[in-house]
């Protein structure tokens, strides 16, 4: 078999103790171990460090690799940005012959523009993809003076109908007339090559890559000229070099955005509150206002506490569902009946406020979807495209409906009420999703609602895809401690702790958001199968993404789960302070700074006796900040004002009767102690008694 030993070469500065190694897909450069690589030497080359480093490979040969800065020990310290490289030894290679990668470490800045937000959209990929892909060949017969030369540059912003040629110092490469230039050939990825064969006496050849445009204008890179040499006093220099020259060097490219709730796109059509169609007229409007992004906050749906509290976007109910809210109800059929539309437009004079009325709008909404479901739903749900939906979405989708339906039933989204469906099993959801169960319709009415919403974003987002718009998504950090997600997974969460922010200048006692804390080490064992879902859920819509709270995918402010504000958290992982530490630092009475002055024990013989036992009737051995909660709720036999953001166990109960009540009104509702005659263990009771007959859950 023919053997060509390949020789790569890479300028790149270290620092001291710093190497570089090549980890590729083939067994020569490792498979991908970076242990196993190829390891680089450094050599010094005029004013730049290159590290250089030979294999022998097949004749015919092809791989992708990338490299990577290691320590001493082989740990990788830093890796390229983007794709991987790919390398595809040329044709009419030789036994013994020698074959020369000149390559580029490829930055974050880079790899930017070849992202899909850029790749996709803005500098469309549909303008790459008409171009005719064309290999370059050669055809003509190497004598031993000849080198073969291969132009390789990116060019992810180049306009429709644009070209790329090389020009500079050589009658090969057009004596720096673009119009004599070498032409390119565009082979996908943005990628344009080309060959040319040189004698080696016209070596070192000067040159610059160049854009020719439909109408033949031609504009040269920026930057100094490139320039290309060989060594001619090597014993057996190369007959093949490869010019790996990164991306074409262009002016900065510059663009804006606007950032705007999905609630404020308000429109003549919405019923209330913004809705996915109008995201088609602020696409409109950022083309007109030469913006190139949309963000949104999140789209998620919230429908944990079934009132106004749900408006808040961050706390989500799914990952996976979008909100009801944003649904437009008059795209739901082309057969809307009279008396409906009637109600429609009713219902829009009343909804066409300046602010938002949460709780009436996604209420009115649901009605109105309901009874257009119910004279079309056997016409939808048979259709291919929902059937196409389902298949693709049952994943989420089945257990999402079924949440949907125990909360509804229960009056309450705590899932740990829910009797013998507080634990989720696969054996439950079949029967609770079964099509011969009473309750189907109600299951199908979720169906039904997602489809739509699945339809109607994703019409906006191919608009402003083609408009060369970015829509952008938002990715918080948590979700709601009574969500389907932690009913469905509560292993890849850390239900016992509360996310938060450690006190700051803007937050003397920090923030407690609630939401438990990951479990990374049980997701780590299926390879972050929920968050890879997540994402993939996402990139239907996004073509670009906000990471609320990026810090948390590293550390988190951790805080326990009956915290009311951020003051007793700490950061997970963290690096803990040894007791020499301490001391060091004048630091030895630790029971004085760990220990709290007011302490259970102490509360026994105050005033707050009975309601100190009631609150701490299930955790006898709760800490003191329980007992804050505690203590506030007392105050409140008192008079005193109790605010939703001290509450740490407001209770899920129904609201639908209470909706004329003030929110002051409401919240201490929900603060009593729920007597064991309510009305939930009622249906909690006969709920399961059902089951056990006509499911035998």
């Amino acid at each position: 078999m023919a053997k060509v030993t390949l020789i790569f070469k890479l300028p790149y500065y270290t620092e001291w103790g710093q190497s570089l190694i090549i980890a590729g897909s083939a067994p020569a450069l490792g498979s991908w171990n970076v242990k196993q690589g190829l390891a680089l030497s450094p050599v010094h080359e005029g004013n730049a460090l290159v590290w250089c480093g030979q294999v022998s490979v097949p004749a015919v040969f092809t791989c992708e690799y990338s490299y990577h800065v290691v320590d001493d020990h082989k740990n990788v310290l830093r890796r390229e940005a983007g794709e991987k490289k790919k390398l595809v030894v040329p044709e009419g290679v030789k036994d013994g012959d020698v074959v020369e990668v000149r390559d580029w470490w490829q930055d974050a800045s880079e790899a930017l523009f070849l992202r899909s937000a850029f790749k996709n959209v803005i500098f469309s990929a549909t303008d790459n993809a008409k171009r005719q892909l064309q290999s370059p060949s050669l055809s003509k017969t190497l004598d031993p003076e000849d080198i073969v030369v291969q132009f390789i540059i990116s060019c992810p912003r180049l306009a429709a109908g644009s070209t790329v040629v090389v020009t500079g110092s050589n009658l090969a490469v057009g004596n720096w007339k673009a119009q004599n230039g070498l032409k390119l050939n565009y082979v996908g990825d943005s990628i344009w090559k080309a060959y040319c064969v040189l004698r080696k006496s016209e070596f070192p050849v000067k040159y610059k890559y160049c854009q020719v445009s439909e109408a033949g204008v031609s504009s040269l890179e920026f930057g100094p000229n490139r320039e290309v040499d060989v060594d001619l006093s090597s014993p057996k220099p190369s007959r093949h070099i490869l010019l790996s020259d990164g991306s074409l060097r262009e002016a900065p490219w510059r663009g804006a955005g606007v950032a705007v709730p999905m609630f404020s796109i308000r429109s003549n059509e919405d019923l209330g509150v913004g809705e996915f169609p109008d995201l088609k007229l602020l696409v409109d409007w950022a083309v007109n206002s030469g913006f190139h992004l949309v963000q949104l906050l999140p789209i998620n749906d919230t429908s944990v506490n079934k009132m106004w509290w749900d408006s808040y976007p961050y706390s989500s109910l799914s990952v996976f569902a979008l909100h009801p809210l944003y649904l437009r109800v008059q795209a739901l059929s082309d057969a809307i009946p009279a008396d409906v539309k009637e109600e429609i437009t009713k219902a829009k004079k009343e909804l066409d406020k300046k602010d938002v009325d949460y709780e009436a709008a996604l209420s009115t909404k649901l009605r109105i979807a309901q009874k257009i479901f119910n004279l079309e739903k056997d016409k939808v749900l048979n259709s291919a495209p929902f059937k196409q939906f389902l298949s693709e979405n049952e994943e989420w989708l089945k257990p999402y409906a079924a949440f949907c339906f125990l909360r509804d039933f229960f009056e309450t989204s705590d899932h740990s009420q829910w009797g013998r469906f507080s634990q989720f099993s696969k054996e439950k959801l079949d029967k609770l999703v079964v099509a011969d169960a009473l309750h189907h319709d109600i299951i199908r009415f979720h169906y039904y609602v997602q489809y739509h919403l699945f339809t109607q974003l994703s019409d906006a987002a191919t608009y402003a895809r083609k408009n060369k718009v970015i829509l952008k998504g938002d990715l918080p950090i948590g979700v709601d401690r009574n969500s389907v997600d932690t009913w469905v997974n509560p292993t890849l969460f850390r239900m016992n702790t509360a996310t938060g922010a450690p006190p700051d200048y803007f937050a003397k006692s920090g923030q407690n958001w609630g939401f438990p804390t990951y479990n990374w080490e049980e997701m780590s064992k299926d390879n972050y199968g929920w968050w890879r879902a997540r994402l993939t859920q996402l990139s239907k819509f996004f073509t670009a993404y906000r990471i609320d709270h990026i810090l948390g995918f590293f550390r988190i402010w951790e805080l326990p789960d009956h915290a009311a504000t951020g003051l007793c958290g700490k950061f997970r992982p963290s690096i803990p302070l040894s007791q020499e530490e301490l001391l060091g630092d004048g630091i030895w009475d630790f029971d004085r700074m760990s220990r709290p002055y007011i302490r259970q024990d102490m509360l026994e013989v105050t005033i707050f006796k009975p309601m100190f036992r009631n609150c701490f009737s299930k955790d006898e051995g709760a800490s003191s900040m329980t007992f804050l909660s505690c203590f506030r709720r007392s105050l409140d036999l008192f008079g005193q004002l109790l605010q939703p953001t001290f509450c740490t166990s407001i209770r899920n109960t129904a609201m639908s009767s209470k909706r004329n009540a003030t929110p002051r009104k409401r919240l201490l509702q929900r603060l009593k102690p729920v007597p064991k005659n309510h009305s939930g263990w009622r249906k909690k009771t006969v709920f399961s008694v059902v089951c056990s007959i006509f499911y035998r859950i």
